[in-house]
């Protein structure tokens, strides 16, 4: 081996530990990066000669060279935060983002999920791209194609009542009101109960419903009303009744039959002619029930045990929540809940064929495959954690160890240089 190329080959070896050095910085540099992945410095030796080369003999390499950069794609330790628009995901994949990064256009994968809303309800990320997923329809189904992902779609429309479900007592000893009088039903009732009903604008409407005991044994008159203000032709301040009908019990207390006579509900501004049922419970008669869920008559004191309906006003969305499979949940105002879409994930057959392409963002490539999208949790694809962020697989103290022994690799190589100069000055000394 000559000694030009003894400086040759620690020349190479200079720039191979240098470049190494270079990858264990850039690590170091994003131990706190949010879903970073660290590389690794894989080192080659060079060959002294010709492979197809006929010499007998073997002969010395001409030193070492950065192979590749790998990265490694270990799982990162989850960090829980205060945000529910953070994201991480526990297993293989990637979020998938789309828009102009670095001025290229498309679909770019991230492990990173710091996500937040835009003026529009979408998810993106610091850098603006658009989280993808699949969007949900009103009755909150989830559709098959993949798009940007609105999470708040803004107000929610209003539902007008169209079902109210009672579940009471009634006293079987109650005296008889011997005069139902609707323009005095506190004082010409037994008992009454009072729910929030809604209108086609989603306006509430403070709805009582008066229990009468009729001279017939076992059997209670009931009658729904509202203030005459908040209906066509009413009186304000004078209870206006809109539905009314009959129930009646067994001997043991049980709910025998159910009975509307009338509902028909004008609301000012609103769908005139609105409809509401009134239940109270699987009556024996009626629906084949025990009688006995909800509505019954016993001697105990009269009370109200249930009280539901349909109906809600507009709401816009308060909060929202994310299930490991990716689903995103809105809670309105309103005090609706709904599905508002589901997140996309994405895995490939090679990870290693991912082009980095900066800001945490990768790029698929032909040496990658084509993106395996579908639902998070299916395929092998990662669970979501809401409310976390995936820290960087970076080990410090293990980057410190590979930054000692590059340094001594630079070091050692360095020598080889010194030495084959201070030779090649002796052969020059030995001419003079």
């Amino acid at each position: 081996m000559s000694i030009l190329r003894s400086l040759n080959t620690g020349a190479a070896g200079l720039r191979a530990h240098s470049e190494a050095i270079d990858v264990v910085g850039d690590n170091i540099a994003n131990v706190n990066t949010v879903g970073f992945k660290r590389s690794r410095a894989n080192f080659q030796d060079i060959l002294g000669r010709s492979i197809a080369g006929s010499q007998s003999m073997p002969t010395a390499g001409a030193g070492s060279k950065l192979g590749s950069i790998q990265q490694m794609w270990a799982q990162g330790a989850l960090m829980t935060t205060d945000s529910p628009t953070d994201l991480a995901l526990s297993g293989e994949g990637f979020f998938i983002t789309r828009g102009n990064a670095n001025g290229a256009d498309g679909n770019f994968y991230t492990r990173a999920g710091q996500f937040s809303l835009d003026k529009d309800g979408f998810l993106q990320n610091p850098s603006g791209l658009k989280l993808q997923g699949y969007a949900a329809d009103p009755n909150g189904n989830i559709m098959a194609t993949l798009g940007d992902l609105q999470i708040n779609p803004g107000t929610v429309s209003a539902a007008p009542t169209t079902q109210m479900d009672l579940a009471v007592n009634l006293k079987s000893d109650d005296p008889l009101i011997p005069i139902w009088n609707p323009l005095d039903p506190n004082g010409t009732s037994n008992h009454s109960t009072t729910a929030t009903s809604y209108d086609s604008l989603g306006a509430a409407h403070s709805t009582t419903v008066y229990f009468v005991k009729t001279a017939v044994p076992g059997a209670w008159d009931w009658h729904a009303m509202v203030d005459g203000a908040e209906v066509t032709g009413g009186t304000p301040g004078v209870a206006f009744e809109g539905a009314n009908g009959t129930i009646t019990f067994t001997t043991d207390g049980a709910l025998d039959t159910e009975t509307t006579i009338a509902s028909t509900w004008n609301f000012n501004g609103a769908t005139a002619g609105q409809v509401i049922g009134f239940d109270f419970g699987t009556s024996i008669t009626g629906d084949g029930g025990t009688g006995l869920d909800a509505s019954t008559q016993f001697a105990s004191a009269s009370t109200t045990t249930g009280l539901s309906q349909d109906g809600y006003g507009s709401g816009s969305v308060a909060a929202i929540s994310v299930s490991e499979d990716g689903v995103v949940t809105g809670a309105f105002t309103n005090g609706q809940r709904r599905t508002l879409g589901q997140l996309a994930v994405a895995d490939f057959a090679s990870v290693d064929g991912l082009v980095r392409a900066g800001e945490g963002l990768w790029i698929e490539t032909r040496e990658s495959g084509a993106a395996l999208v579908g639902a998070a949790g299916t395929g092998g694809r990662a669970a979501i954690v809401s409310g976390a962020l995936e820290q960087a697989n970076v080990d410090i103290g293990k980057e410190f160890v590979d930054l000692i022994a590059f340094q001594r690799g630079f070091q050692a190589n360095s020598k080889i240089i010194t030495t084959a100069d201070e030779m090649y000055q002796e052969l020059v000394n030995i001419k003079r």
